[in-house]
Parts: structure tokens; sequence; C-alpha cells
């Protein structure tokens, strides 16, 4: 467990390209954002938080810990999908939870070795998992394997962030795409400083 490393570098980058942010990157100042180095863990956390609150998802993962111990597939494929159900979550997200951990055991997917993968393969590797979308490979890119240039549009904080930064009332895919332009190639600290504006 650490915090997301960036230094000034990435931020004056980030200033000079858009002063709008800027000025807001200098009143906020430097942000940390806790990281998962652990990427099975951080995968199925990223499960967990689908389509609730931070606090819930939280609450939920306490009792997973509490009900099985470290998140891990041994630990996970241990309980049928009923138990984990009852830590917080539907039924098909505990099952979407036990297919993570088989595909895992049996060496479908190897954990391990997507350190060495460019960002589009862990991406087309990972959401050919059930219950796996762009936007969960997305979070597990920035939390658990620090990738650089990340920005979510499925994210409903970057998108909240970007609107209020902006004043807009709506964002295209369209739009989206010329910010990610603007801030890239250090999408991934414009995206933690667009979590803070959209969570003010």
């Amino acid at each position: 467990m650490g915090y997301f490393e960036y230094t000034t570098k990435e931020v004056d980058y980030l200033k000079a390209r858009d002063p709008i942010l800027g000025k807001e990157i200098d009143r906020i100042g430097m942000v940390k954002r806790r990281l998962d180095g652990d990427i099975f863990s951080s995968l199925i956390s990223s499960i967990i938080s689908q389509q609730i609150s931070t606090k819930a998802a939280v609450t939920v993962k306490e009792r997973l810990i509490n009900l099985i111990g470290d998140i891990t597939p041994t630990n996970i494929e241990k309980i049928d999908a009923e138990a984990i159900q009852k830590c917080g979550m539907t039924l098909r997200k505990a099952g979407y939870i036990r297919g993570i951990a088989e595909a895992a055991l049996i060496g479908e997917i190897d954990f391990v070795g997507l350190y060495k993968l460019s960002d589009s393969e862990i991406i087309r590797i990972l959401t050919g998992l059930k219950g796996i979308g762009e936007w969960t490979v997305e979070m597990l890119l920035i939390h658990s394997l620090q990738r650089p240039n990340i920005l979510s549009y499925k994210d409903l904080g970057i998108q909240r962030g970007l609107k209020r930064l902006y004043g807009l009332n709506e964002l295209s895919k369209k739009e989206f795409e010329v910010y990610r332009d603007r801030y890239s190639p250090h999408c991934t600290v414009a995206s933690i400083y667009l979590w803070e504006i959209g969570a003010l």
C-alpha cells in the first residue's frame, strides 16, 4: 500500500497545458491517492465498488475480509457465492468475484504477468472476464499498476470534475477526447485532480 507517485514535472505540464486546471491544482496542492499494490485484491475491490458509494464499498470489503481473511483466489474459492453475497452485494457480483478467483487459480489470467503488458492489452484481457468492464480495468491501471496516462470517460467522478471545472452541463465523448489529448501523457495526474474537484 502507498500513494500514486507524481512530481512537479507532471503538475507543471498540466498547468502549462490548461491554466483553468492549473488554478485548481495550485489551490488543492499535492494529493495523496491511495494505491493497492495487489492486482487481484484491487480488481476484487473494483468489482465491489461498482455502482455503490465509496463508503458502502469500504463496508462490504471489510465484511468480505472478516469472512475469508486476505483477499486471495484460494480464500475466495473456499466460500460459495451465497456467503459472499451476504457481505452486502448482489448474487451476480458475488458470482463475478468467484469467477475471477477461478480464472486466477486455473491460470487463465496471469496476474503477475500483467505488469509487463500495455494498457490496451490489459484492458483487452481483463474485460474478457464476466463482470469486468473498461472502467474497472482503468481503475486497476491507476490504483494498482500506477499507469500514468489514464482518464476514464465512464468514471462519474471524473465527469463531474470536468463539468464543474469548465462549467459544462453535458460532456460528449468527442469533447472528452479533447481533454484527454490536452492532458496526455499525464492523464492520471489530471484524473486525481478531477476527482478532488468533482468531490467538492
